[in-house]
């Protein structure tokens, strides 16, 4: 009778799965990621896609936020909108502080390419400029309402200089934006700096040694490497300063409730949909404001692309 040698088994070999189980485990590998992102899908839908929606349908509405019956009206919100100045003319406040993001990219992007390099208590600095940011915005809207008041802090600090005649920071139309956009100055300018100094960090060390080595200056490196090398993050912070000026509603509503002359946007859209009682008209201002935003949004992507969509 023949003998046959069964061959040799590899070590650590293992018996392929049949068709059935390695079906069930490919399906499962591709079920995993959707289990994980099934609870922050459900919320994006809730809380985010389907209040859109009802606000979208709610703009052509009279709807008084409490009446069960909501009667279509078209367009006549956004004709209203359009037409009347009162409520338009409110976009000129956001001026103010869009004048007060440019000076606060500024301001960030200054500290960021000094701290960036070699320089005494630097970490120091960064904690300093950075720590604004952490504060809860309702707390520093009352400490600058106690700033601002009259013969308070900088009433104070001005008058050890000789000046006595000052303004009502906050009562004064002439100044209260001023005043309330200088302290969206201090509270965002950490944010940007952060994002301005971990984009200047990241340009190669061999650049500004190139740069030495050709008699480059100071301003030379920052206008021929810096700039060029995180002009991204420059175009998206200043598109985010712009949704933030049009958007400003933390600030102004806890130091003056938009008194004064400092109603914003979406101030006059929270008192005409809860102190008036007009969501359906309160519903159309958000909408534009939503698009507004989103046009800034697609200028943003078309002037600053992406670097993978450019590589492609």
């Amino acid at each position: 009778m023949a003998i046959t040698d069964a061959p040799p088994l590899e070590v650590g070999a293992s018996k392929p799965l049949p068709p059935r189980r390695r079906a069930q485990r490919l399906t499962g590998r591709r079920s995993t990621p959707w289990l994980f992102l099934a609870v922050p899908l459900a919320f994006l839908v809730v809380l985010t896609y389907i209040p859109v929606v009802n606000m979208l349908w709610y703009s052509v509405t009279d709807w008084d936020g409490l009446d069960p019956d909501k009667e279509f009206v078209g367009l006549e919100n956004y004709v209203d909108i359009f037409t009347r100045p009162e409520i338009f003319q409110v976009f000129f406040v956001s001026l103010f502080y869009l004048a007060g993001a440019v000076a606060q990219l500024g301001l960030a992007l200054f500290f960021a390419t000094l701290l960036s390099f070699r320089t005494r208590f630097r970490n120091f600095f960064k904690g300093v400029i950075f720590f604004p940011y952490l504060i809860n915005g309702v707390a520093i809207g009352l400490m600058f309402l106690y700033f601002f008041r009259p013969d308070g802090t900088l009433d104070a600090v001005l008058g050890t200089f000789g000046i006595r005649d000052t303004p009502q920071w906050l009562g004064d139309p002439s100044v209260v934006n001023v005043s309330l956009a200088a302290t969206s100055v201090w509270r965002y300018m950490g944010l940007n700096f952060v994002l301005f100094l971990g984009a200047i960090q990241s340009v190669p060390e061999e650049q500004y040694e190139a740069a030495d080595l050709d008699g480059a200056t100071s301003w030379d490196k920052f206008r021929y490497i810096i700039v060029p090398s995180i002009r991204r993050i420059l175009g998206l912070s200043f598109i985010l300063a712009i949704a933030g000026a049009l958007s400003a509603f933390e600030m102004p509503y806890i130091m003056t409730g938009g008194a004064n002359g400092s109603e914003t946007f979406v101030i006059q859209t929270v008192d005409t949909a809860f102190r008036y009682s007009k969501v359906g008209l309160a519903s159309a201002m958000a909408v534009v404001l939503l698009a507004i935003v989103l046009i800034i949004t697609a200028v943003q992507r078309r002037v600053f692309p992406d670097e993978r969509r450019e590589d492609a």
